[in-house]
């Protein structure tokens, strides 16, 4: 048994390894017949390459094995986040491919306001929220910009709260490889 930071600090090291025999038998995929193997001693290159295709497979075996032993404990362990829980695989999957368009959805909206505002002002034009303006030169707002950053605000503080709820169960939940 392993934790989760231990078995993601091992994939690379499988990886450098699995590369490391990828060039050793590059090396020696073929010699001209006239030559020496240099590996005679140890049954020959061909007996040595055979051993390390074997080796790759067990090190890419290990290297999946620990990916599945991760998501097994992702859809086991849950976190809760300001009073939100959902599974590890839940949160990272949002984390992944929810909150980064939410984020620039925010900073969209934002962006676009402050330029229309900047721009009302230049040509002496009104920014207001009130639906029934007095004025037809006024730039009538139809969302609320408090509530818009208020949004913008809680996803940053739940990514935070988030990253550092990840990393304290990484350190702490077992994983059995």
């Amino acid at each position: 048994m392993i934790t989760i930071t231990e078995a993601l600090a091992e994939i690379p090291t499988l990886d450098k390894r699995i590369e490391k025999k990828k060039e050793f038998i590059g090396n020696f995929l073929y010699r001209q017949a006239n030559l020496r193997d240099p590996h005679e001693k140890d049954g020959g290159s061909a007996k040595l390459i055979e051993q390390e295709m074997q080796a790759i497979k067990d090190l890419e075996e290990r290297h999946v094995k620990i990916r599945l032993a991760i998501q097994q404990a992702n859809y086991r362990e849950s976190i809760t986040v300001l009073g939100e829980t959902h599974t590890i695989a839940s949160w990272l999957t949002w984390r992944r491919e929810v909150a980064p368009y939410a984020r620039e959805f925010y900073s969209r909206i934002m962006k676009s306001l402050n330029t229309t505002r900047n721009q009302a002002m230049q040509k002496g034009m009104q920014v207001t929220t009130n639906q029934t303006s007095d004025s037809q030169n006024d730039i009538v707002v139809n969302i609320n910009e408090k509530q818009i950053a208020e949004q913008a605000e809680h996803l940053e503080n739940v990514l935070g709260i988030l990253d550092g709820q990840l990393s304290l169960k990484n350190a702490t939940v077992l994983i059995d490889l």
